[in-house]
């Protein structure tokens, strides 16, 4: 774009020059003629000149250098998954963290009433196009709920700047005002969609046919008293309220009891490992129950930078387990990649770091390899066990029994959002970069912790990368011993 930008702002300044000296020559109409020279100068500019200029091929070829350039790396440019993903995130944020779709929309990330979530450097604001691109991509799912919002903000948008064009913008006031009047119908609002219908046949297009149907059909409606729950609000959106996710409708218990929170503490820990004499682990213990315990400074900056690098050209979009397969899924938006522990000397010391610290045996296959997970806009991984549930998980197909203890190592720090938030023992865990994160998944008993159900919440700001590592069942039996009592 920027060749293209010179290249035809070279072309349009001699086509200025060529004007100011037709211009310049040919002020006065009879000198022209009178003067030989001038009159020739004339009869051929106009005969010769001129056409050469306006046909000229220059233009034509400077289009076509740009549509070349745009097709050489048109393969590494965003897709229509990647914008309607990223659509789908501002949905996220806006839902998990009651953020006003007026104030996303002007840059700011705020709830109703309170100081912002987070205040970037640079506050950058969304185009009526944008929100619109937005709303549509909840209309086509069929989620009136958000696109209410994001198209009643784009029509606002595009009612103050109505009659002014933008050479980037794929929609109008007109499509805000179709789509919204029909959502409006969908959630109920009948006498609102009429409304809406008559300022687009108003303003837009008196002729059109199927919106002049609509508005005779929601007259009809409402002379019927159709439209009598058209007039309920929820939160000024004159919608439903929204689907919530799992991390939103699971019951909380109390929080956790003042006796409880005596016994946490912060300590040097050696775990009686000859590894840790000479620099102990900084171990916070955050939970009793589940217990859960943070690692401060676990690995170093340049530890962190070479993981991420390693795993970078292999990061593919992360899977869940559904029945005996692994497959996508909307509730686990991140890309990861697993890196054995031959990967670099790097991921080999840390293993040695995670046994030292858990005093667990990592060996092969008494451990899984180490999962480098990035969490990008809007990244999240709704409530789940890290354990299997089901004997008939892929987890038993490393035939070393079910996932005893997790470690998440955070490679890096995060502006807003990102917790690790234990749903039913009601606490969180925010982003502390080089930080490990160590909980047991199993009782001493062998049953799955109920209280170790998880979610990573979404992303507000920044860029999260985190690594895991999943210890079996096996091999850990002298370990971590079974208790005398059956039930603990």
């Amino acid at each position: 774009l920027r060749s293209y930008l010179r290249d035809e702002s070279s072309r349009l300044r001699r086509l200025r020059r060529f004007y100011e000296k037709v211009q310049a020559l040919h002020q006065d109409p009879k000198a022209s003629v009178d003067n030989p020279l001038l009159a020739f100068s004339l009869i051929k500019r106009l005969h010769s000149d001129w056409p050469n200029v306006v046909y000229s091929e220059e233009a034509a070829r400077n289009t076509q250098a740009l549509h070349a350039g745009l097709g050489e790396v048109e393969q590494e440019l965003p897709g229509a998954e990647d914008l309607d993903g990223a659509a789908r995130a501002l949905m996220r944020l806006q839902d998990v963290y009651a953020l006003s779709v007026k104030g996303l929309a002007s840059g700011v990330f705020q709830r109703a009433g309170q100081p912002p979530l987070y205040s970037p450097g640079r506050r950058v604001s969304l185009s009526a196009d944008d929100c619109f691109h937005v709303g549509k991509v909840a209309y086509d799912t069929g989620d009136y709920y958000h696109s209410i919002a994001w198209l009643e903000e784009a029509a606002s948008l595009f009612r103050l700047s109505y009659g002014s064009w933008n050479l980037e913008d794929r929609s109008s006031l007109e499509d805000a005002l179709d789509h919204l009047a029909f959502s409006y119908f969908m959630a109920g609002n009948i006498s609102h969609a009429l409304s809406l219908s008559r300022e687009f046949l108003r303003y837009a297009d008196p002729t059109n046919q199927r919106v002049s149907r609509n508005v005779a059909k929601y007259k009809k409606l409402l002379e019927m008293g159709t439209g009598a729950r058209g007039r309920w609000d929820w939160q000024g959106c004159h919608g439903p309220p929204p689907p919530l996710s799992p991390l939103m409708v699971l019951p909380l218990p109390p929080q956790a009891a003042p006796e409880q929170l005596l016994h946490l503490s912060c300590s040097y820990e050696t775990n009686s490992s000859p590894y840790l004499l000479l620099q102990p682990a900084k171990k916070e213990l955050v939970r009793i129950q589940p217990y859960v315990a943070l690692y401060h400074d676990f690995i170093t900056d340049a530890e962190a930078e070479t993981i991420k690098w390693l795993a970078g050209p292999w990061l593919q979009r992360s899977v869940v387990a559904s029945g005996e397969k692994q497959q996508k899924a909307e509730y686990r938006i991140s890309k990861s990649a697993w890196l054995k522990d031959t990967a670099d000397p790097v991921v080999r010391a840390l293993d040695a770091r995670i046994a030292a610290v858990t005093g667990l045996d990592l060996r092969p296959p008494y451990a899984e390899h180490l999962q480098v997970v990035n969490y990008g806009l809007g990244g999240h991984y709704e409530p789940h066990f890290d354990h299997a549930t089901s004997r008939k998980s892929p987890l038993y197909r490393m035939k070393s029994g079910n996932r005893i203890a997790t470690i998440m190592i955070y490679l890096s720090a995060v502006e807003a959002g990102g917790s690790t938030a234990f749903i039913y023992a009601n606490f969180s865990v925010p982003v502390v970069k080089n930080a490990a994160l160590f909980w047991w998944n199993l009782r001493r008993n062998g049953n799955g912790d109920g209280d170790t159900l998880h979610a990573g919440c979404p992303v507000l700001a920044g860029d999260k990368w985190v690594a895991n590592k999943w210890i079996h069942e096996h091999g850990q039996e002298f370990r971590r011993p079974c208790s005398a009592d059956p039930q603990d």
